[in-house]
């Protein structure tokens, strides 16, 4: 291999390493709070839980996540990402490795409120990173990247977690996180020493249009976010308690599976972001496309209403595949129509506002979904899970009626 190559190659490598940490740090962030939920039938056996409480529990992360993904953006966007991520991790690894410790529901509520707060800086760290180390021309695909830890997250937790637990119970699961948490923070130390990520500006950001809160289509954004993608959710935390109540699996045998939905997940995230991509380029005014993106991730997502009807169990998890794919998508896509809107100088702010919104509307849903779970009321569980999301694409659709994109913005 001639020299030429090797240093393209050591170049290309270190491009991309600052969004590869921030995959590793969304991955880490997803195993910390999907412990909880794949432990879950466990845990709520041993401490007396009912799922009320547990929906209760996550509100208790979710309402915490919500408040944090702003406020986290917008320090980054001033201050920059290096001693942001590395004060964020620190504060959630505690959070997630005290969780060893604990035996009731205020306890938990605590702990997974810290969680949330430190987890708050997940997306706007991983977008901000991206603006600040990678040109224009990348940080789209820069953007997958860093957002696809959160879904490879979801799928390799139960993978990992189910041998600790089996060896060591729950509570060594939690001090495993804690551990897995110190190491991205000795690679976060090296990493974060480029000159670029020690300022809080993103260098070369093309002009676009200010963040205006009277705009319509920020607001689609939201709903579309918040909505949207709140079968992530539902199948993160609330199929391990169906699998276990209505279906009679063991904790051993759901850790083996439930990896195969948010493996939807993380392909949602690099098809639909590709297929905007594809779809979007040399256009003058996107919006049309991202109305028929729309219109798809709609119809995509109603099978999800007969996920209870299901009596084969490979045919559901196919069914959470397919949810849990047009819900990643919508990420991507979301995010892909608002940076549109929006300057790449708030891309912490922005990346807050959308994980916040989503975070808001799981705080709100997950009490009832855990009231549907003791009531065993299924049916009525799967089509909520179904209609909300349904909604919020309905009112991107109607938020964006007659929308245009602005003349002089570039794409």
């Amino acid at each position: 291999m001639s020299g030429r190559k090797v240093d393209g190659i050591a170049a290309s490598v270190r491009l991309w390493t600052p969004a590869a940490a921030m995959l590793l740090c969304s991955l880490i962030s997803y195993i910390d709070r999907n412990a909880l939920a794949l432990l879950a039938p466990t845990i709520l056996a041993d401490c007396g839980l009912t799922a009320e409480q547990y929906g209760w529990i996550l509100s208790a992360f979710s309402i915490a996540y919500m408040a944090g993904n702003p406020l986290w953006g917008r320090w980054l966007d001033r201050s920059g990402v290096r001693r942001g991520m590395a004060l964020a991790v620190t504060l959630w690894t505690a959070a997630s490795a005290s969780h060893a410790l604990l035996s009731g529901f205020a306890g938990f509520a605590a702990a997974r409120a810290l969680l949330g707060f430190g987890e708050g800086a997940t997306f706007p760290g991983g977008l901000r990173t991206v603006v600040q180390t990678l040109p224009d021309g990348l940080r789209s695909r820069g953007a997958a990247l860093a957002y696809s830890g959160g879904s490879l997250g979801a799928v390799v937790t139960p993978l990992i977690l189910t041998p600790v637990f089996l060896a060591w119970g729950w509570r060594g699961a939690f001090l495993f996180t804690g551990l897995v948490g110190l190491l991205w923070l000795l690679l976060w130390s090296w990493v974060s020493r480029r000159p670029e990520l020690r300022t809080g500006h993103a260098p070369t950001v093309h002009a676009r249009a200010p963040m205006n809160w009277r705009d319509r289509r920020l607001w689609a954004f939201l709903a579309s976010y918040a909505l949207g993608c709140l079968p992530l959710a539902f199948v993160m935390y609330q199929a391990p308690l169906y699998f276990s109540r209505a279906l009679g699996r063991t904790q051993a045998e759901i850790g083996q599976v439930l990896w195969i939905p948010p493996l939807g997940w993380e392909c949602g995230y690099f098809f639909w972001g590709w297929l905007a991509d594809r779809l979007t380029r040399g256009r003058l005014d996107p919006v049309p496309v991202f109305r028929a993106l729309a219109v798809a991730a709609l119809a995509g997502t109603l099978p999800l209403a007969a996920g209870a009807r299901i009596g084969s169990f490979a045919v559901l998890l196919a069914l959470l595949f397919w949810a849990m794919f047009i819900a990643g998508g919508n990420v991507i896509v979301s995010l892909s129509y608002a940076t549109r809107v929006v300057s790449s100088a708030h891309a912490g702010l922005l990346a807050g506002l959308g994980a916040g919104s989503w975070s808001a509307m799981v705080a709100l849903a997950m009490p009832w979904f855990g009231r549907l779970m003791d009531q065993r009321a299924w049916d009525a569980a799967f089509l909520l899970a179904a209609a909300i999301p349904a909604t919020g694409f309905l009112l991107w659709l109607w938020l964006n009626r007659g929308a245009r994109q602005p003349s002089g913005c570039r794409r």
